[in-house]
């Protein structure tokens, strides 16, 4: 299912305060991204009408199989594409980070796999 750009970033928030905290709530998510409660309930029933994610009985966010595979996804490029702008192009941390955030939904596979195949070749890859 295709889902939007916004839909992807909820997805990648989810995963890293997951990592970070071992669970995530809404609350945490509207937090993490400075959005209205209101407007993370919303995002959070349009991932869940996806297949994308469950909210348990507790309130805990789960990614389903089908989300964590694509949160990784998104995380991978985001922090690939980091990593590319920093440390091959010399850009400073931040502008990389936030650069990267909006190149991460629209690099085309092969472009991204070049970048990717890149940096493992010339041993830049964490």
């Amino acid at each position: 299912m295709k889902i939007q750009e916004s839909g992807e970033d909820y997805l990648e928030t989810i995963l890293i305060l997951k990592q970070r905290n071992g669970y995530v709530r809404s609350i945490d998510v509207a937090n993490e991204l400075g959005y209205s409660k209101a407007s993370v309930s919303r995002a959070m029933s349009i991932l869940k009408e996806a297949g994308l994610l469950v909210m348990e009985q507790n309130g805990n966010l789960v990614l389903t199989d089908s989300g964590l595979q694509r949160a990784s996804g998104v995380y991978e490029r985001h922090t690939m594409i980091a990593q590319f702008l920093e440390q091959v192009l010399g850009v400073d941390h931040e502008t990389a980070v936030t650069d990267s955030c909006r190149m991460e939904h629209i690099i085309s596979e092969k472009s991204f796999h070049r970048m990717k195949k890149f940096l493992i070749e010339h041993g830049k890859n964490a």
